[in-house]
């Protein structure tokens, strides 16, 4: 048994006024359910992500849901965390739940609250993420990590500092048509590739316009089985199938392995099409997980869109742009449209959807069959691909 997407809400990325994580919930738990066509009381279970980390002295954040959702009383709720994919991991508990066949409906909710903390506090968060025993130590935090992570790259295949910017200019571009989105500005090639006092570097050789946003925001989705989801679009609903997902975790220190292979992604690709028996030319888009701009170009060859060493083609021959072979982050990705941790694994799921239904307004590719969506935590380390498609 598979299951489907078939409601989901999200609220604009970027520093919102909303207090805390619990009024982030308020914004689209309902939202969602509501969107789906169904009654709160019909949802069987949810499941949320946070990452928090010490972005918020509050913990234990899947009973505060019920604050919102109250209907949800002495159903099973749960929290989960697994770095910048928490969002996805979430949906994958979702997705045993109605594997399980324990319920019908399943909400997901992820969200994060991080620009009430000081940037340097920020910093010390996100390098929870990696091996502190052996990277605690790296300047600029998690920028430092992938900093190193790309010039090992470019000792190895040549400087990409051009693909690097053409992939940032593209991002941005495409999140101009996002209402979602953090940053909606086309900030043009020139810029991104040029350091300057409003672009300087974060961790060489990665600058400002290689890294994505700090962020607050969430996003919700609603989950049913598969013969569920198709009575509801008989009756004029809208659905969105996993045809395929797959995990892969990697070790956490980047010394113990060839970093810029990003060999975790490589399987979870792998097992994701191999399930959903297509090719990667099968998709007509992806979204995939641009912490920074070296993320992507090394996810490109991945996913096998490029060979090793050639992920730069991809970025400066324009085969990722909207009208290229295939289109990567119509959305703008997390490089435009912000990542708030717990939320963006959930944010790219319901990208996906919308663009699949046709929903996907000013970002609406001409054509969206089928999508793959790539998120990841930590420095590769955890590894979360579905492969989508329409129910209808």
């Amino acid at each position: 048994m598979t299951a489907c997407i078939v409601g989901w809400a999200h609220t604009p990325f970027g520093k919102l006024e909303d207090p805390d994580i619990e009024s982030l919930f308020g914004r689209v738990a309902l939202s969602a359910i509501h969107d789906a066509g169904i009654e709160p009381a019909e949802v069987d279970a949810a499941f949320v992500g946070v990452f928090n980390g010490g972005f918020s002295k509050q913990d234990f954040f899947a009973s505060l849901l019920l604050q919102t959702v109250p209907e949800l009383r002495f159903k099973p709720t749960t929290r989960y965390e697994n770095a910048c994919a928490t969002g996805s991991a979430a949906i994958h508990g979702a997705l045993d739940f109605l594997a399980a066949k324990r319920g019908r409906f399943a909400l997901v909710v992820g969200a994060e609250k991080m620009t009430a903390t000081p940037t340097a506090e920020v910093g010390d968060i996100l390098l929870s993420a990696s091996h502190r025993r052996t990277e605690g130590e790296i300047p600029a935090g998690f920028a430092g990590v992938f900093g190193r992570i790309a010039e090992a790259y470019f000792q190895r295949h040549g400087d990409q500092s051009d693909a690097l910017a053409a992939i940032a200019a593209k991002n941005h571009a495409n999140g101009v048509a996002n209402p979602f989105a953090q940053m909606r500005k086309d900030l043009g090639f020139a810029f991104c590739r040029a350091e300057s006092e409003k672009n300087p570097f974060v961790a060489r050789p990665l600058k400002r316009t290689d890294c994505s946003l700090v962020s607050d925001g969430a996003a919700a989705l609603v989950l049913t089985d598969e013969e569920t989801a198709r009575g509801m679009v008989a009756r004029g609903a809208k659905a969105v199938r996993f045809r395929a997902t797959a995990q892969a975790t990697d070790m956490m220190p980047i010394a113990g392995r060839d970093i810029i292979r990003f060999e975790g992604a490589r399987a979870a690709w792998a097992r994701a099409l191999d399930a959903a028996e297509l090719s990667l030319s099968d998709l007509s888009f992806v979204e995939t997980h641009d912490c920074f701009t070296i993320a992507e170009l090394i996810e490109y060859e991945a996913m096998g869109l490029a060979p090793e060493g050639q992920g730069g083609r991809a970025a400066l021959e324009g085969w990722t742009r909207k009208d290229g072979r295939l289109p990567v982050n119509p959305s703008g990705g997390l490089k435009s449209k912000g990542h708030p941790i717990g939320a963006t694994g959930v944010s790219m799921h319901a990208m996906a959807a919308m663009q699949l239904t046709g929903t996907a307004g000013d970002m609406q590719l001409p054509k969206a069959d089928r999508a793959g969506v790539f998120n990841m935590g930590g420095a590769a380390v955890a590894n979360y691909c579905s492969i989508l498609e329409r129910v209808g």
